[in-house]
């Protein structure tokens, strides 16, 4: 047996875990190939897109708007004037709000009309100082110089540059040239401008210009070389030449490629190990759960019967081992004696209750039965309510000792017939005080205490004994109030009659929202009216009908 079992408990092991670690290797090799293989088409997606871009923006010389502004004959009128003309500041004033004119609405940056030996005649170009607010302004042509590159400097900014020739009757009068600035900004990939071996721009974040010039020395007459960034390895590539010594630079951090693979790799094989160690962990639990699941099965219930004092029975512990059912069966006979002594003395209590109920009631054969019903009443109030069956069973309970502290006061005052004194009305006010220190001293009785203190507080804080308003009375003693009064005023006492129940249900409606709480009362009142006629609760009254609310509280 002892061998059996060591050997199922090894194949349970080693064979789970050898098929892990196999998978786990497929995985990996799978894992790093396709993380490369993504990584590579992401760089190279980059490029093409950064690529687009540039010759999107750089293609001006084929644009149409180029077109269109070369053909425009103001212009061309314009440039006629300033070549006869070179030196009239009207001729080049006309010829810059004529660039002006058409730049604008173009977008255009920067704006030349050169003479057809390439000398500058007049030309435009966006500010960018705050007070200029972005426009056009006339370009002081003494800073330009004669070039075919596709970029220039002006103002320290870099712009974009095409250039058309202008014709005018077969002839070549010059050449229009616009512009864009060059933001380096705009590109998504990390590159450099190089113009004759000196870097004069950049995106590349927190790299100063004149390191990526250092690391570029050696570089200067090879296509791709290895750089060091900001203690990075980097790889750079020319990937646009402009002319004039302008070369665009791309640059792919080589670190940054491999951290996700290497971050990934990580993770992976962590996850493995942690994979492995609980696969472990698993299979030992697995061999030893016939024995060790039914006895923290018993260990958890005692523990929970220790916490709650209820000590539920053990269902569906099936084992082979013989001493284990014996445990079990033990357990679960103990559980029902358990369980029969809780509810034998439940039942005790309750009966205790009533008998305190009955004796109250006693001493008045107009009260008799009067505790029940309030009982009864409150119940159904609480049921029609909602309320969870825990709230109810401890309304009925509290709604049965409601009237406990009568006990304290003298027989000569609860059945004096007709108007009690003040003296005496204050007397019986005592009598939820009473019963509650009555109460407070007998164990198991806590949850009943505040039915029974404040089950004549008025919703409008104008009851007793502390003059509580509205929802600062628990909700039971707020039932009770109503079931009570009700009861009350359709008893019999020996000096009247008990009302109808109309008529009772009145005054309840009628006071609602100063001395009950009115949603209770809305809830009584229909299923009150749900009752059959038939129905006959004669308990004890008010000491008059016609007094106000404030007597139903007494």
């Amino acid at each position: 047996m002892t061998t059996r079992f060591r050997t199922h408990a090894f194949f349970l092991c080693f064979v789970p875990f050898a098929m892990l670690l196999a998978g786990s290797f497929w995985m990996v090799q799978r894992f790093v190939q396709s993380t490369v293989r993504d990584g590579l088409h992401a760089a190279l997606r980059e490029s093409q897109i950064a690529m687009a871009k540039i010759h999107a923006n750089g293609d001006l010389q084929n644009s149409r708007s180029l077109r269109l502004a070369s053909e425009n004959s103001a212009l061309k009128a314009g440039m006629q004037q300033l070549l006869i003309d070179r030196k009239g500041e009207a001729a080049r004033r006309t010829v810059e709000d004529q660039l002006r004119q058409l730049g604008e609405p173009m977008g255009f940056d920067f704006m030349l009309v050169s003479a057809a030996d390439g000398s500058p005649l007049a030309g435009v170009v966006r500010q960018t100082k705050s007070e200029s607010r972005g426009q056009l302004a006339p370009l002081d042509t003494d800073l330009l110089y004669h070039s075919d590159a596709d970029l220039r400097v002006l103002g320290g900014r870099i712009l974009q540059v095409a250039s058309v020739t202008v014709d005018q009757y077969d002839e070549d009068i010059g050449a229009l040239s616009v512009g864009r600035y060059f933001n380096l900004s705009d590109i998504a990939t990390p590159v450099a401008l190089v113009h004759n071996g000196n870097v004069i721009g950049s995106n590349i974040p927190q790299v100063p210009l004149d390191e990526i010039e250092r690391a570029l020395a050696r570089c200067r007459d090879q296509s791709e070389c290895d750089v060091r960034l900001k203690d990075s390895n980097w790889i750079a590539l020319p990937i646009q030449s402009y002319g004039g010594g302008y070369t665009l630079l791309n640059f792919e951090s080589v670190d940054q490629a491999t951290a996700s693979i290497r971050s990934n790799l990580h993770n992976l094989f962590l996850t493995l190990a942690i994979i492995c160690v609980l696969l472990a962990l698993l299979c030992s639990i697995a061999s030893s759960n016939s024995i060790v699941k039914p006895i923290a099965t018993v260990v958890s219930h005692l523990r929970s019967a220790a916490r709650t004092g209820v000590l539920p029975e053990l269902e569906g512990q099936s084992t082979s081992i013989l001493e284990i059912r014996e445990l079990t069966e033990i357990y679960n006979r103990a559980a029902a004696s358990v369980r029969e002594s809780s509810e034998n003395l439940e039942a005790a209590n309750f009966e205790f209750v009533g008998s305190l109920a009955n004796a109250l009631d006693a001493r008045d054969s107009y009260t008799a039965g009067h505790s029940l019903r309030v009982s009864e009443l409150s119940c159904a109030i609480a049921a029609a309510l909602r309320l969870d069956q825990s709230d109810i069973d401890r309304i009925r309970v509290g709604a049965l000792l409601h009237d406990i502290g009568k006990i304290g006061i003298a027989d000569t005052v609860l059945q004096k017939e007709g108007r009690l004194t003040g003296k005496e009305l204050a007397l019986v006010k005592q009598h939820p005080v009473i019963g509650r220190r009555i109460l407070e001293g007998v164990q198991g009785f806590a949850p009943f205490l505040a039915a029974v203190e404040l089950h004549h507080e008025n919703w409008d804080g104008s009851g007793y004994p502390w003059g509580q308003a509205g929802e600062e009375t628990l909700i039971d003693a707020r039932i009770i109030h109503v079931a009570d009064a009700y009861d009350a005023m359709t008893s019999d006492r020996s000096y009247r009659r008990g009302m109808d129940r109309e008529r009772a249900l009145s005054i309840l409606v009628k006071y609602a929202g100063i001395q009950f709480d009115p949603l209770i009362v809305e809830v009584f009142a229909n299923l009150q009216r749900e009752i059959p006629p038939g129905y006959s609760a004669r308990p004890e009254g008010l000491d008059k009908v016609e007094q106000p609310a404030s007597a139903v509280n007494a």
